[in-house]
């Protein structure tokens, strides 16, 4: 399994449009099960499976030394995406509250893969319509703003932002947060209780994408996101699906264009 691959894109320089091939960081669901139990659902870049079970296990607190470990490794062989984990018995005994705490997404099979989430994903939320359309410097007009809804970025350097706008990128609201993901869900509410979601047409994030931001953006109904960084190769995928346009500023002037782009037009 790769840790990224090629995706091509539009690249919008501020004068033209041309075709471009950048590479886009993977994201997988990796099942940890302990004990024969699925235990949590992690995602992660491919590579060093074992290695991040193993940091998992000792920061949950589920092993102190390797020695807890009767044996890890791989369900099915490595091209699976569940890693299963055998505890010494003396360190079970030790541990049963925390073995009671799962955090697991869903109960997975050994199957569990990216295009599995953006099917399920997909039979419980609708595609987006297409009637909402921006003008590309909209679109880099909006991504400009975020800075100016980022207090906390500004005095730690720590803090993911995300803001919400009008399809004439009117200001609707912002938010920040140590998570990218609180960071979204705490507009998309702001925005919500004052009664204006329904107008809530462009998403801008500090971020890069992963497919998470891109579920929450389609439950709230917002068909135009775009951010800082790039989306994740599992974010395109979702994005494509559900019918929303994702787009990130580009290496030099303008913006990649990563999937339906029939909602930025260069003629406003």
């Amino acid at each position: 399994m790769s840790s990224s691959s090629p995706y091509q894109l539009i690249h919008w320089d501020m004068a033209s449009q041309k075709t471009k091939k950048k590479h886009l960081l993977a994201e997988e669901p990796l099942s940890i099960r302990i004990q024969g139990n699925p235990y949590s659902v992690v995602m992660r870049t491919p590579g060093d499976e074992i290695a991040l079970v193993a940091g998992f296990c000792l920061t949950e607190g589920i092993i102190d030394s390797p020695d807890d470990f009767t044996s890890m490794g791989f369900c099915d062989g490595e091209d699976t995406n569940v890693v299963a984990v055998t505890l010494h018995p003396a360190r079970r005994e030790k541990i049963p509250e925390i073995l009671d705490r799962r955090g697991f997404i869903s109960q997975t099979s050994c199957g569990l893969c990216g295009k599995e989430i953006v099917n399920d994903l997909f039979q419980v939320i609708q595609p987006l319509e297409d009637d909402t359309h921006i003008g590309l410097t909209t679109a880099v007009a909006c991504l400009e703003k975020l800075d100016q809804h980022q207090p906390l970025r500004r005095q730690t350097r720590a803090a993911h932002a995300a803001a919400l706008y009008s399809i004439k990128c009117d200001f609707l609201g912002a938010a920040e947060d140590v998570g990218r993901h609180n960071a979204l869900d705490k507009v998309i509410g702001k925005v919500f209780l004052d009664g204006k979601l329904d107008q809530a047409m462009i998403l801008t994030l500090s971020s890069r994408i992963s497919y998470e931001l891109v579920q929450k953006a389609a439950r709230a109904r917002v068909p135009i996101i775009l951010a800082i960084s790039r989306p994740t190769a599992l974010a395109v995928q979702l994005a494509q699906k559900l019918n929303i346009t994702l787009a990130t500023l580009a290496d030099g002037p303008g913006l990649y264009i990563f999937c339906n782009p029939q909602r930025l037009l260069p003629s406003h």
